[in-house]
């Protein structure tokens, strides 16, 4: 098992609590102890001692919320008009990887993630006056999106605080749904406590994007719909990043096929709810740069925590390298162009930890869609490289007439497709050599090594700087 793995075997209840101290359930199921005016008032809030006094009403960290199936229920019965009922068909990856995948497609929603449920459930279940006031909240693009579209379809004023670091994509589509966009803070835990301070100030209520009791809810709707569309299922696979998705996933599912085993899935770059487990409560969990931008969430919810922490079956944390690989295969295999965080339940399969699941049943939640395109290039590029079709190498030829020219010839003949092509003189001992550095495309690994041999066999001194992860 990799270290940062961790199972959980546990009984699962039919009924749930209405409120318990996520340190219990730890203890009992793991055995371990206007824009510009805006803005502008938002510099006054960036340092500690400003921010640090405003607390989430529905977040308490002594008493934490856990959802009911009842919740969930009630959540589809009043968004069922305002969201899309998405698919989940078998996927093409079934046969490849031996297991039956089914892939619920939330990236078809109109904003392109799941986030627009919960977001339109805490907005219909306002008071009137909430309405007309508005509500703020934090994000860094997804839960924007969805509460910034919704409350313009439903009239309610929305105001978004989105941490510098947002995908500058996101932060337009917010602002192209008419609500007021603040891009202030340095990550996630910054802007909300902008969000928070300014929901203090103004009388605007706080919706928190990940730990709201109505939005894990509404994202537990997902759930309802998995178990409809797919019969036996043995597993549901489910990214993570604050925890209100599984939260509310797990809720579902657990309640209507109590079998299925749920498994959630984050980023080596941010462990935030596989460093809680371990705490046995919430952490801050500095993040680092990922691929999956939708789940670099610095502290899980407490309310999404204390749910989910009995439902749990399995956590997973992935390396980036297998996130971009699933990105690769989505877009190959499936023709859908997910961001990292709706790729990271592939990325877990790809890279092993799922294969008990050889030959069962398994549905992935595919959560999201809002890749920026720089960042989808460097995606492909970094999945092609994993997967051993992107090679890069170094060898020494004749520095005459015709040595390069032997090179690329014998690459052509090969039909491999160089990408980038570059000499070096200089440290080169031999006067009458040079040193070509390559970067090129392969159809597979197996051509790969077609390659590498015929190199090794035509050249002294050849070095291959990588071997895929993927193998």
């Amino acid at each position: 098992m990799l270290p940062f793995q961790i199972v959980c075997n546990m009984s699962h209840p039919h009924k749930m609590p209405g409120q318990l101290s996520a340190a219990m359930i730890l203890d009992d199921k793991f055995n371990f102890s206007t824009e510009e005016k805006s803005a502008e008032r938002c510099k006054t809030m960036t340092s500690d001692e400003n921010l640090e006094e405003f607390t989430d009403p529905f977040c308490n960290a002594d008493n934490p919320q856990i959802i009911t199936f009842q919740d969930v229920t009630s959540a589809a019965f009043r968004i069922k008009n305002g969201i899309e009922h998405t698919p989940c068909p078998k996927s093409h990856l079934s046969e490849v990887i031996d297991m039956d995948i089914y892939l619920k497609k939330e990236f078809l929603q109109f904003t392109g993630s799941f986030k627009e449920r919960g977001a339109r459930y805490a907005l219909v279940m306002l008071s009137e006056e909430q309405r007309k006031k508005g509500v703020i909240s934090a994000s860094l693009g997804n839960h924007a999106q969805g509460l910034c579209y919704h409350g313009w379809k439903l009239g309610i004023p929305v105001t978004v605080i989105m941490p510098s670091k947002a995908s500058l994509m996101k932060i337009q589509k917010c602002r192209d749904y008419h609500a007021n966009v603040i891009v202030q803070g340095s990550d996630m835990g910054e802007a909300k406590k902008i969000a928070l301070k300014m929901a203090h100030e103004t009388g605007l209520t706080y919706i928190n994007g990940y730990d709201h009791p109505h939005i894990m809810a509404g994202q537990g709707t997902i759930g309802l719909e998995i178990v409809e569309q797919v019969s036996n299922i043995d597993a549901v696979v489910v990214p993570v990043g604050g925890g209100g998705l599984i939260a509310g996933v797990a809720t579902a599912i657990k309640n209507l096929s109590p079998q299925t085993k749920i498994i959630g899935v984050e980023s080596e770059k941010c462990p935030s709810f596989t460093k809680a487990l371990e705490n046995k409560a919430p952490i801050y969990t500095p993040n680092k740069e990922t691929l999956a931008d939708g789940l670099a969430v610095p502290q899980v919810g407490y309310n999404a925590f204390a749910t989910t922490v009995p439902l749990l079956d399995k956590m997973i944390v992935v390396k980036e390298e297998w996130i971009a690989l699933a990105i690769l295969r989505l877009v190959e295999q499936e023709k859908c162009v997910v961001e990292g965080a709706g790729a990271s339940g592939l990325a877990a399969m790809l890279a092993g930890h799922l294969d008990e699941f050889k030959g069962k049943r398994v549905v992935l939640l595919i959560c999201g869609g809002n890749i920026d395109t720089t960042i989808f290039g460097r995606c492909l590029e970094r999945g092609l490289a994993a997967d051993g079709r992107l090679q890069r190498f170094t060898v020494t030829v004749s520095d005459g007439p015709g040595g390069v020219s032997k090179l690329c010839n014998l690459l052509a003949k090969l039909g491999v497709s160089i990408k980038d092509i570059m000499h070096e003189r200089a440290f080169i001992r031999d006067i009458h050599s040079v040193e070509v550095k390559v970067v090129c495309e392969t159809r597979d690994w197996t051509h790969s090594q077609e390659m590498r041999k015929a190199l090794q066999d035509t050249y002294d001194n050849v070095c291959f700087y990588d071997l895929p992860m993927a193998f």
